[in-house]
């Protein structure tokens, strides 16, 4: 019996040291990799728990987008972030958002939204207005780009902050332009009667064909160009009539209608065009020295568009169905915030949406185009295209008409009221 007893121990006593074994070896295996995610969307990070928030955000050729969910996520012990990467195609990205919202879904709790989107979504219902946050945290919406802000605020309750602008520019030939018309235009303080008359005076100077070249085709750059022209709808018939001397004048490529982003930057940048209307891209383009660019950037000067320049770019929301909406908004305020702002320019190269880094040197330095006086001032004076959750209707409706006008000289009028109809959801 002695014997038997003496075994059974010693068996037992190797059970249990190979037990232990097992469950120290499954700790130490866990040290430094991926932490176990529960259902409920929390991550075990040893004795400390954090909820994880998933950031629907379009794919980011830049280091920028993951470089500022790392300095939030280091930044806490709450929360932790994971970026739901989404197409580059805005228009399926639109779709994968929409069938997503549309259907009640938690699945992405901050969004990342093209500026013509936040009214149709916010229209619907998708998401939540942030207005008693940024009380609560003391932020105040003049801290952030002016057109992006404008594109969030729907019925005058405000769902969005600035991922990062884009803007229209007047970009102009100042090797070319007397000193005292490049600061003129560089003020802003200036008209698009005066941009014609300068357009007239300065075509076929320098090797160029012409004086002023923008986005004139049926397409949604004639829905910003329009904009731009009517102050933002505030004058419709003076836009139009004032579109449509320059689309007749002598200056003017005769195939105008016909004009998209790439027309434009081509003219200028081959050295064609004294003006054009068009996005920052453009000045990559040229200080890249693109194919086909004979201009160099000293040749280049900066302007403010005469009514402000129409906002691109995307902002950022948060899903009404998050189940984590603190979470999401502390996110969204880090990203938007001046240090969120500031790592997606220094590392992406984006423009900030947070208007105290337009003056930051280190801003500054990794984008030498904010460094350009008439760049701050557009950036300063952005405008928003129509807010509204039938965006893509109304800006069909602004294409459409604009353009029957602009091809015939007739038809102004039924042209302005229906375009005024739209913009007011009649």
């Amino acid at each position: 019996m002695k014997r038997v007893s003496f075994k059974l121990l010693a068996f037992s006593l190797v059970l249990l040291l190979a037990l232990a074994g097992c469950g120290g070896g499954t700790s130490t295996q866990n040290q430094g990799g991926t932490p176990p995610t529960d259902q409920g969307g929390q991550t075990n990070q040893g004795a400390a728990t954090k909820i994880t928030l998933k950031f629907a955000a379009q794919n980011d050729n830049t280091p920028a987008t993951q470089k500022v969910i790392d300095a939030f996520n280091q930044s806490q012990d709450k929360y932790t972030v994971e970026w739901v990467q989404m197409t580059n195609d805005s228009a399926q990205m639109h779709d994968q958002l929409l069938n997503s919202l549309s259907s009640g879904s938690s699945e992405y709790d901050v969004l990342s939204m093209d500026v013509v989107w936040a009214g149709e979504f916010a229209g619907a219902g998708y998401l939540e207005p942030i207005d008693l946050f940024m009380k609560d945290a003391g932020l105040n919406k003049e801290d952030y780009n002016a057109g992006s802000m404008a594109s969030g605020n729907y019925k005058g309750k405000q769902y969005t902050l600035p991922f990062f602008p884009d803007l229209g520019l007047l970009y102009f030939r100042k090797d070319l332009v007397s000193a005292e018309d490049a600061a003129k235009l560089e003020s802003g303080n200036y008209t698009y009667q005066d941009l014609y008359d300068m357009s007239k005076k300065y075509a076929k100077q320098g090797g160029t064909e012409y004086g002023f070249v923008y986005q004139s085709k049926q397409y949604e750059g004639l829905t910003v160009n329009v904009t731009e022209f009517t102050k933002s709808f505030q004058d419709i018939k003076g836009g139009l009539e004032m579109m449509y001397q320059f689309t007749t004048a002598p200056f003017t490529p005769k195939d105008i209608l016909n004009f998209t982003e790439g027309e434009t930057h081509t003219a200028f940048e081959q050295g064609k065009a004294v003006f054009a209307r068009n996005w920052p891209y453009q000045f990559g383009r040229i200080n890249g020295k693109e194919d086909g660019v004979t201009v160099s950037v000293d040749q280049v000067g900066i302007a403010p568009l005469p009514n402000g320049g129409s906002v691109g770019g995307w902002l950022l929301g948060l899903n009404k169905n998050s189940k984590n909406m603190e979470g999401a908004w502390e996110f969204l305020k880090f990203v938007a915030g001046p240090e969120g702002q500031k790592i997606m320019s220094k590392e992406g190269g984006y423009l900030p949406g947070f208007n105290a880094l337009l003056s930051d040197e280190e801003v500054k330095t990794a984008n030498v185009m904010l460094t350009y006086p008439g760049f701050q001032k557009a950036l300063a004076s952005t405008i928003a295209r129509p807010v509204s959750p039938e965006y893509s209707k109304v800006s069909d409706t602004i294409q459409v008409e604009a353009h029957k006008y602009l091809s015939s000289g007739s038809g102004l009028d039924q042209a302005v009221s229906a375009i005024q109809a739209a913009i007011e959801g009649k």
